[in-house]
C-alpha cells in the first residue's frame, strides 16, 4: 500500500470508528504535512481518494470535512425467538429473486458483484495453455481432492497470511455452496438443529430445508457479529450438531467479528464438541490494510469446516471453491465422492495459473478500492434520499448494506414496487426461517455502474419514504 493509501486509511478508520464525525474538519495540508512528516502531494492524494470515496468533502477555502452526509446509526441487535424451527424459505426465495436475473434490472438483490469488476478475459486466455500443458494421467489423478497445483496455490496463501492448513484437508468442490452442503452432511442427520446467525443468508437457509435440518438462530450484531452469550445460551438450550456462520463481511448484515471474538467461539464451540461451518466467502474482500484471519486459524483440535471460492472475488460462474474440513475430511471426501467426483479441471488449471502469476493480489487490489468507493455513494444517497429513521450498517469489506426501514414500511411491497421501476433488491423476509426482518432491505452496491447506482437508491428511498406515509395516514 502506497503512504498516500495509508494515510487515507487511518482517517477512514477515525471516520468508520464515529472518532471523526460528521461535519468535522479534517487537519490542513500544512498540518498534516508537519505533523506526520509528510510531503504536500501525498496529503493531497489522500484527501482526494477520501473524497472520491464520499466520506469527506472540500469546501472553498476552508479546508476538508467529513461528508455530513451520512446515515448517523447503524440497524440494532435483533434478539431472535430462542426455539429451533423447521426451514420453509425456499418458496420464497424463488418468488422474489427469480426476477433478478433480468439483465435490464439496476441489480441491487442480487448476490453477486458485477461481472465487469472481474479479469475474466485474463483467466480466459489461461484455460487453452494450461490443458496444452496437462499431462493426460492428471486428468483423473486428483479427481475427488482437486487439482494439486491449485490446492498448492490455495494452502501457500493462506500460509504467507500465517494460517497453516494441512494439504490433507483441503477438497477443491464446485463452488463454496457445495463445499458447505458437504459440510453439513458430514456432520448432521435429519432433524438436527443447525445454528444460524441473525440475519443469516437465505442460501444456508435452503440448505438446511433441503437436508430437513432445524434452525436455531443466534443474535448477531450488524458491526461485531456472533454475539456469544447469546450462542452460549443457545448452546446450553439446544442440542445443536453444528454451527453455520460467516465471521467477515458476513451476508447480509456486512459484520466482521473480532480477532479475540473468534477465537473465543472457536475455543466456546470446541468444548461443546460442535463443529463450526465457517462461510469465508467475503474474507479477501476486506478495506482495511490486513485481511481478517478466519476463525480456523485459531483452531487446534480439528472443529472447523473453513469453506471459501473463488465466486465472489475472482471467477464468478467457474464454480471452484474448497474446504479444509479439520477432523472431518476423509467424510467430506468421500461424500465428494459419492455426489459429484469433481470439480471441472480447467478451470481449476486456469485459476492455479492466474493465482500463480501473481495476478490474484494485483485484481483484488483494485476490487477493494472500487467496493470501497461505490460503498461510500451509495451511504451518501441512503442518507439524503431514504426516510427520517433508517438506519443502515457501515461494513469494513464485501458489497452489502443491510438498511432497516422505519417499521411502518414493509420490504416485499417495497420489492414489487421497485420491480415497476426496473430496480431488484432483496427484501429481509429472506433472511431469517421466521421471515421478522419484515422492514429490512439487503442492497448490494456492487456494480461499477456509477449512474444506474446513483439513480437506483433515490427510487428507492422515494418508494419507502411514500409506503411510510401512507401507513401513517
Amino acid at each position: 500500500m502506497k503512504l498516500y493509501e495509508r494515510y487515507a486509511e487511518e482517517i477512514a478508520d477515525l471516520i468508520r470508528a464515529q472518532v471523526l464525525r460528521p461535519g468535522d474538519r479534517l487537519p490542513s495540508v500544512r498540518q498534516a504535512r508537519r505533523n506526520r512528516q509528510i510531503s504536500a502531494s501525498t496529503v493531497f492524494e489522500a484527501y482526494y481518494l477520501l473524497e472520491a470515496r464520499g466520506l469527506i468533502q472540500a469546501r472553498a477555502r476552508s479546508g476538508y470535512y467529513v461528508n455530513a452526509s451520512q446515515p448517523s446509526s447503524e440497524p440494532g441487535t435483533a434478539r431472535p425467538v430462542a426455539q429451533s424451527a423447521v426451514v420453509e424459505i425456499s418458496d420464497l426465495v424463488f418468488e422474489v429473486l427469480g426476477s433478478t436475473r433480468n439483465p435490464e434490472l439496476a441489480p441491487l438483490g442480487s448476490a453477486f458483484p458485477s461481472p465487469l469488476l472481474f479479469p475474466l478475459e485474463k483467466l480466459a486466455r489461461g484455460l487453452t495453455p494450461a490443458m496444452r500443458r496437462l499431462p493426460p494421467e492428471r486428468l483423473t489423478e486428483y479427481l475427488t481432492i482437486g487439482d494439486e497445483q491449485l490446492r498448492r496455490q490455495i494452502t501457500l496463501r493462506y500460509g504467507i497470511e500465517g494460517l497453516g492448513i494441512a494439504a490433507q484437508e483441503l477438497v477443491i468442490t464446485n463452488g463454496a455452496m457445495e463445499a458447505l452442503n458437504l459440510c453439513l452432511q458430514a456432520v448432521t442427520a435429519p432433524g438436527d438443529v443447525v445454528a444460524v446467525e441473525s440475519p443469516t443468508f437465505y442460501a444456508a437457509l435452503q440448505a438446511l430445508e433441503r437436508l430437513n435440518l432445524r434452525a436455531v438462530e443466534v443474535a448477531t450484531h450488524p458491526r461485531h457479529g456472533i454475539e456469544l452469550d447469546s450462542l452460549a445460551e443457545v448452546l446450553r438450550r439446544h442440542p445443536v450438531k453444528a454451527c453455520w456462520f460467516m465471521p467477515s463481511f458476513q451476508n447480509p448484515l456486512g459484520s466482521l467479528m473480532p480477532q479475540q471474538n473468534r477465537q473465543a467461539l472457536v475455543e466456546l464451540l470446541a468444548q461443546h464438541r460442535v463443529p463450526l461451518i465457517e462461510d469465508d466467502v467475503y474474507g479477501e474482500l476486506y478495506f482495511g490494510l490486513q485481511r481478517p484471519l478466519p476463525a480456523k486459524a485459531y483452531d487446534r483440535q480439528g472443529w472447523v469446516m473453513h469453506c471459501s471460492s473463488f465466486s465472489k472475488n475472482l471467477a464468478p460462474g467457474y464454480r471452484v471453491g474448497w474446504v479444509a474440513a479439520g477432523r472431518f475430511a476423509r467424510q467430506v471426501q468421500r461424500l465428494k465422492l459419492m455426489s459429484t467426483l469433481s470439480t471441472a479441471i480447467p478451470s481449476q488449471l486456469a485459476l492455479a495459473d492466474f493465482l500463480q502469476s501473481g495476478g490474484f493480489d494485483r485484481h483484488l487490489r483494485q476490487m477493494r478500492q472500487t467496493l470501497a468507493e461505490r460503498q461510500a455513494l451509495a451511504l451518501r444517497l441512503i442518507a439524503e434520499h431514504f426516510p427520517p429513521g433508517t438506519r443502515v450498517t457501515r461494513p469494513e469489506g464485501g458489497y452489502f448494506l443491510w438498511a432497516e426501514l422505519p417499521p411502518a414500511v414493509d420490504a416485499l411491497s417495497l420489492q414489487q414496487l421497485a420491480l415497476e421501476q426496473g430496480i431488484s433488491v432483496a427484501p429481509g423476509h429472506l433472511f431469517s426461517a421466521d421471515q421478522r426482518f419484515s422492514h429490512h432491505l439487503r442492497l448490494n452496491y456492487g456494480h461499477p455502474d456509477l449512474a444506474r447506482l446513483a439513480a437506483a437508491l433515490p427510487v428507492i428511498g422515494r418508494l419507502a419514504a411514500g409506503l411510510a406515509a401512507a401507513a401513517s395516514r
